[in-house]
C-alpha cells in the first residue's frame, strides 16, 4: 500500500483507516485511532485467548518478530530492544537504573513533556545535580544550544526528538555526534517522531517511545532501546521471572539477568499490545518512513501559509526543513482558542488544545500520511 493509492481511493482509505468515515482526525501527536490492520490482529488474538491459555494463543515468533521490527525501524539490534510499554516507564527505568556520578550533572529541558522531565528531576534525591537547558523559544533545541551549555561536568543529556507543543524537531543527529565525541550519554524521548520521521539510534545510548501516537499502535505497547555497550551501566530496577534466570519457575539462589535488553522486561508482557505493535510496525515499514516524512512535510508546507493567511500565528513557521515536523501549532492573541477547539470538535475535526507555561492556549494539528488535502481544507475553511 502506498500513500498515493490511499489518497486516490477513498474506499481503500476508509477500509484501512475506519476513523475517516466519521471524522477528520488531526491529533496523532496525542493518542491515535487504530488502523484496521492493527485492530484485526488484536481481535484475532483476543478470540484465540477465549479458547485457552493467553500465552499459548500467541505464536512463539510474534515477540521475536516484534522486537526485530522495532529494531529495524530505528536502526538498532533486536538485542537492544526491550518491550516495556509506556514511554514514562521506559524513561523512569533509565533514570532510576543508570549508574550516575553524584558530582556530575544531567541536562534536561523543563518545558518538555512531563514524562521526560520528572524522571530526571527525581535524580536530585540521589544527590545528582540536574541542569535545565536554556533555549531561545519554546521547544527550539539546536545543536549549538547543547554545545554552548554542556561542559566537562556533564554526564548525560536527556531530550525529546521533537517538542510536543511547538513541533520543533531537535537536531538529534548533530547533538548525538557531539555528545559521543565528548563521552556524554544521550537519552532520547522519540515518541513525537518515531513512525513519522526517520529516527535512528546511531550515536544514541537510550531511546524510548510508546506506540499510541505516530506509530499508529495501541497504548502501553512501546519500545525501549539500550545500546549494547551501555547495558551493563543500566541496572534493572524491576525484577521477576522473565528477566532473571529461574529454571522451571523456581527461584535460583543467585540472580542472573538475561544477557541483553530483555533484562529490563521483568514479567509477563502486554501480549495484546505487542500483537498490535507488530501490526503497526509492519504497516509503517510497508508504507516507508521516508515516504511518510515527505508527506507530513508537504502537508505542513500547505497548512502553515493557509493558517497564517487567516490571521493566526504559527509556532516556528519558518524553520528549516530539518527542524519541521508533522505538528502545526497556532494561536491568535485575544482569540478564545478553547472555544475554537470546541467548534472544531463539533464539526467533526479532532485537534489538540495545548498550553505553555504562561497559560497561553494553542491549537495543535498533527495529521498523518492517510489524511487528505480536502480534510485539511475543512480546517482552514472553519478558521
Amino acid at each position: 500500500m502506498t500513500i498515493a493509492e490511499l489518497h486516490a481511493n477513498e474506499e481503500l482509505r476508509a477500509h484501512e483507516f475506519p476513523v475517516v468515515r466519521e471524522k477528520v482526525f488531526l491529533a496523532h501527536a496525542g493518542v491515535c485511532p487504530l488502523p484496521r490492520r492493527v485492530t484485526a490482529a488484536m481481535e484475532t488474538y483476543i478470540h484465540a485467548c477465549a479458547r485457552g491459555d493467553q500465552e499459548h494463543a500467541l505464536p512463539a515468533e510474534v515477540i521475536t518478530q516484534t522486537r526485530a521490527l522495532a529494531a529495524q525501524l530505528i536502526g538498532g539490534k533486536p538485542t537492544e530492544i526491550a518491550l516495556v510499554g509506556p514511554t514514562s516507564l521506559a524513561l523512569s527505568y533509565i533514570a532510576g537504573g543508570l549508574k550516575l556520578k553524584k558530582n556530575k550533572t544531567v541536562f534536561t529541558y523543563l518545558d518538555d513533556y512531563p514524562s521526560n522531565v520528572y524522571p530526571w528531576m527525581k535524580l536530585a534525591d540521589r544527590g545528582i545535580p540536574v541542569q535545565l537547558l536554556n533555549v531561545s523559544a519554546l521547544g527550539r533545541i539546536r545543536a549549538r544550544d547543547i554545545v554552548g551549555q554542556i561542559d566537562e561536568q556533564t554526564q548525560l543529556v536527556a531530550l525529546a526528538s521533537c517538542h510536543y507543543v511547538a513541533g520543533f524537531r531537535a537536531e538529534i543527529e548533530q547533538i548525538a555526534q557531539e555528545l559521543k565525541r565528548r563521552g556524554i550519554l544521550f537519552c532520547v524521548d522519540a515518541i513525537q517522531t518515531l513512525g513519522a520521521f526517520p529516527t535512528t539510534v546511531q550515536n544514541i545510548d537510550f531511546l524510548a517511545a510508546d506506540a499510541h501516537k505516530w506509530m499508529l499502535g495501541p497504548c502501553a505497547a512501546g519500545t525501549m532501546f539500550v545500546r549494547e555497550e551501555v547495558q551493563d551501566q543500566l541496572r534493572p530496577i524491576v525484577h521477576g521471572w522473565h528477566n532473571i534466570r529461574c529454571p522451571n519457575f523456581v527461584a535460583d539462589e543467585e540472580m542472573t539477568y538475561k544477557p541483553d535488553a530483555r533484562r529490563y522486561e521483568a514479567g509477563t508482557a502486554n501480549l495484546i499490545g505487542l500483537v498490535g505493535l507488530r501490526a503497526c510496525l509492519e504497516l509503517l515499514l510497508e508504507v516507508g518512513i521516508e515516504n511518510i516524512a515527505r508527506e507530513l512535510l508537504r502537508k505542513r508546507n500547505w497548512l502553515v501559509p493557509a493558517i497564517k493567511e487567516k490571521g493566526y500565528t504559527v509556532l516556528h513557521a519558518d524553520v528549516p526543513a530539518e527542524n519541521q515536523s508533522g505538528i502545526v501549532t497556532f494561536h491568535k492573541p485575544g482569540s478564545d482558542m478553547a472555544d475554537l477547539h470546541a467548534k472544531m470538535e463539533a464539526a467533526g475535526i479532532v485537534t489538540s488544545l495545548r498550553f505553555d507555561r504562561a497559560g497561553n492556549k494553542y491549537i495543535r494539528l498533527s495529521p498523518h500520511f492517510y489524511n487528505t488535502d480536502p480534510e485539511l481544507q475543512r480546517v482552514v475553511d472553519l478558521l
